[in-house]
């Protein structure tokens, strides 16, 4: 080989062992010998202020929150939506990943990172496969005072599905919490929960109850009149024997087989309106009109 071509020939990157194994501080690549600028390389990937990941790694979000609470104090508290993931409901835990800290903190938020002020009591966190975080309770009755009350709901009912809590046990944490801003929502919102499927269908059942219409009831077994199992409805109106459902980007994939079930719900006599994201996001009017009238229909 000639000289030339040596000297055209980049040397391989310097990867130390200890660093392949999970996202590290910058502090944690310096002790391995690794400088700022050499961190910039195509073998690294730089996921926040000071923290890095080999490209090699595959995505471990558990590693990355573990990495993240290595680079900051001993009294932050993970919360939000990345609490909400720790805790088992299916939330982006870093966009950005979110902490609480006291006050008096010197912590800011930065890209990959937002930061909330307040003090929380020792009840309301708790240490979950290695990291600190706001307990399940503590972050659906923050999310009652941060975000939509839909979206709010959202988060309960599927806690509620995946049986991470009960409405009685949210309930009793509302009333210890009476008198505090966002426990009047917590409880009201409790009182509507339910274990939907999906959060879209969370959101259908807010459009109705929030334009007037009845409580739907939630993943009801339909039958026949001779007790034969039919299917499961998302949402149900016993008097009207009317399904709302919604349709999800799934039922492209199943087309046939919701064919054959739509079939032998209408030949059974039950109403049937389905409807998309499309129509709860931008088509309210024609959700609310459709479904009221199928419900006078049959009255």
């Amino acid at each position: 080989m000639s000289h030339s071509t040596l000297l055209g020939m980049s040397r391989a990157p310097h990867i130390p062992s200890e660093l392949k194994v999970r996202p590290f501080t910058l502090d944690e690549a310096r002790t391995a010998g690794l400088t700022k600028s050499s961190l910039k390389g195509r073998a690294w990937r730089r996921l926040g202020t000071e923290l890095y990941v080999w490209s090699g790694l595959p995505e471990d979000l558990w590693k990355l929150l573990r990495a993240w609470q290595r680079s900051l104090p001993a009294d932050a508290v993970f919360g939000g939506a990345t609490a909400a993931w720790i805790s088992g409901l299916d939330f982006n835990p870093t966009e950005p990943v979110e902490i609480i800290v006291p006050p008096n903190s010197g912590v800011r938020s930065r890209p990959g990172l937002g930061v909330r002020r307040c003090l929380i009591p020792t009840s309301d966190a708790k240490m979950i496969r290695g990291l600190r975080a706001l307990t399940l309770h503590r972050t659906l009755f923050d999310m009652c005072l941060r975000l939509a009350a839909v979206e709010a709901l959202v988060a309960i009912d599927m806690s509620i599905k995946r049986e991470l809590t009960e409405a009685t046990a949210l309930r009793r944490y509302a009333e210890k919490a009476k008198g505090r801003a966002g426990a009047r929502r917590l409880h009201s919102l409790v009182a509507l929960s339910a274990p939907a499927e999906s959060p879209m269908e969370t959101r259908l059942r807010w459009l109705l109850i929030q334009r007037g219409l009845p409580r739907p009831e939630v993943q009801v077994d339909l039958r026949d009149d001779k007790n034969r199992f039919l299917g499961r409805a998302d949402l149900y109106y016993p008097a009207a024997r009317l399904i709302v459902e919604y349709d999800g980007g799934n039922h492209r994939d199943r087309l046939v087989e919701d064919n054959r079930r739509q079939n032998l719900l209408l030949s059974a006599g039950f109403q049937l309106l389905r409807f998309t994201a499309t129509d709860v996001r931008d088509r309210q009017d024609v959700v609310e009109s459709q479904v009221r009238g199928a419900l006078a229909q049959r009255h």
